[in-house]
């Protein structure tokens, strides 16, 4: 009789049977163990922002006391203004800025059409090109360094923002290259076609279709050419000469010497060349998150 009921429940039910409470709990260990992890990791990575926010709002002698003081006492705000009317904060601002715009400007333009031609155009010799290209990303910087400083010394631009400037206007970066045509591989080839039925050329389609659906990318290659010269400092010290020229990366020496550094103030100008950068990924997280996600499907 029993077996007969059995044999009646349908193969489906008997499957699905109820999670027992012993395999419940190890999936809530688990979870546990994974929230702690995640929290432990992120405590460790804010440290230093926690760590630079908290001498920015103290004195030299707070700064270095032992035992050590996590909460300033008292809250030094005027370490901020002190600092940025202690340096020509604007001017720097200003260089940076202007920097920012050509650089990121070139990047896009020259990095998109470089990826829409290894991408969406077929021409003999492609992906031999694309693979030399690629080989491009294993040099150090340091190996190019001294080649790349002397051809520009021998066309004169040492002392201006020229060497900053051009090389985005020819390929915007390897990299650059790399993620927008991986992106743009993974977007339908009929959209292409349909279009070049309709007597389309191919920058028409680069205007029309690819730009348009690569939105995401685009914004994640802004945002990386953005902070990677917000940030740069070894090119400003190598091709700047005039403290005019100087840009933000560059100021911040300004407040540190051979032998004493005035590390209050080092402080509040880092925290205040840092939030820029903190605001801009917030403002574009979601753009961020989506083209990282979408580059690479199909390759």
């Amino acid at each position: 009789m029993t077996d007969l009921a059995a044999s009646a429940i349908p193969e489906p039910e008997r499957r699905t049977a109820p999670v027992r409470p012993a395999g419940r709990g190890r999936r809530i260990a688990g979870r546990v163990l994974v929230y702690v992890a995640l929290l432990i990791g992120s405590a460790i990575t804010l440290f230093p922002f926690v760590w630079l926010i908290r001498s920015s709002l103290m004195g030299p002698a707070q700064i270095f006391s032992y035992p050590i003081e996590w909460i300033p006492a008292p809250f030094r705000w005027s370490n901020y203004q002190e600092a940025l009317e202690s340096v020509p904060f604007r001017r720097y601002l200003f260089n940076t800025m202007r920097i920012e715009f050509l650089v990121v400007t070139g990047t896009l333009i020259t990095s998109t059409i470089a990826a829409f031609a290894f991408a969406r155009l077929r021409w003999r010799g492609r992906n031999l090109i694309f693979g030399i290209l690629l080989s491009g990303l294993m040099l150090p910087y340091a190996a190019t360094l001294i080649p790349t400083f002397i051809f520009w010394q021998e066309v004169g631009a040492v002392g201006t923002i020229v060497p900053l400037v051009v090389p985005a206007w020819f390929g915007g970066g390897v990299f650059n290259i790399f993620l927008l045509r991986q992106f743009f591989m993974s977007i339908p080839r009929e959209l292409d076609e349909a279009a070049y039925l309709d007597g389309a050329t191919p920058l028409e389609v680069l205007r029309r279709i690819i730009l348009p659906l690569s939105k995401p990318a685009l914004i994640v290659v802004a945002v990386f050419t953005f902070i990677s010269v917000w940030n740069d400092f070894l090119g400003p010290l190598i091709y700047l000469s005039d403290s005019d020229q100087y840009t933000l990366a560059l100021g911040l020496r300004s407040f540190s010497s051979l032998y004493t550094a005035q590390w209050d103030l080092l402080m509040a100008a880092s925290t205040a060349m840092i939030l820029p950068i903190v605001v801009l990924f917030f403002l574009a997280q979601r753009y961020f998150v989506e083209g990282i996600t979408l580059t690479g499907i199909k390759g």
